[in-house]
């Protein structure tokens, strides 16, 4: 392993240089995963665990090893079999099971920043908004919640008017059509964050027809997350809404 060199002014230690270095440490192998522990100095955030595909023996160590070195541990996309694994060695861990997910959270307890809005068309796309409002809250962002406003029932959606209007960023999910964000960017100044999922009868193609009609979106301010990604659209209003509060 190279040698980091921390950089000593008037004999005193320069914290900016050494957080640089330590930023770049070499991850831990668990041979089954490679674990970034130092993901959170360079993004701020730690590193996601994506749950589906691994056992829960492996899920129980990277839970334990990741809860050892970070105070903020998000698992998605979890079984409540999973759930209950990882307690074994997270006591601490708790389990939302609208969303699937896992997470821990030892982290001090500050103020949350406020502006995010995560809403769902339908009740059948709670899951997926749920997962990005649980995000951006574990990033340290107050999120409210608008569930049911879909287009097919505009005027309850248009109820919500000026908590839309108040926000910093939207997370806008929907499946079928997916015509709910093109609505609300048409409606604010703030970003929308699309999120298409696999909701929907017939020919849907497991929400690559919502995927589309929200990248042909005629409103501007507008982008658009892959299909059911709930995490990556809570991730990104996060990040919007803290470099709009600083």
């Amino acid at each position: 392993m190279k040698t980091l060199l921390f950089e000593v002014k008037n004999g005193e230690l320069d914290i900016d240089k050494a957080l640089e270095a330590l930023s770049v440490l070499p991850y831990e192998d668990l041979g089954f995963a490679k674990l970034d522990h130092h993901r959170d100095l360079r993004t701020g955030f730690p590193e996601v665990v994506y749950a589906e595909g691994k056992t829960n023996e492996q899920l129980c160590h990277i839970a334990d090893s990741m809860a050892k070195s970070s105070s903020r541990v998000l698992i998605t996309r979890a079984s409540s079999d999973a759930y209950m694994a990882v307690k074994e060695v997270a006591p601490q861990a708790k389990y939302k099971e609208i969303s699937k997910t896992i997470i821990i959270d030892n982290s001090p307890q500050s103020t949350r920043v406020s502006g995010v809005l995560v809403m769902a068309a339908g009740t059948a796309d709670i899951p997926v908004a749920e997962e990005a409002a649980l995000t951006a809250e574990l990033i340290g962002n107050d999120v409210d919640r608008i569930w049911d406003v879909g287009v097919a029932g505009l005027h309850r959606l248009l109820a919500y008017l000026p908590v839309l209007r108040e926000s910093r960023v939207i997370v806008a999910v929907a499946g079928m059509e997916g015509a709910l964000p093109s609505v609300v960017g048409g409606l604010v100044k703030c970003p929308v964050i699309a999120v298409p999922t696999s909701v929907g009868y017939g020919s849907n193609f497991q929400g690559m027809s919502a995927l589309l009609a929200m990248l042909n979106a005629c409103s501007p301010g507008i982008s658009v997350v892959n299909i059911d990604n709930g995490f990556g659209a809570g991730y990104l209003a996060g990040m919007i809404n803290s470099m709009s509060s600083e």
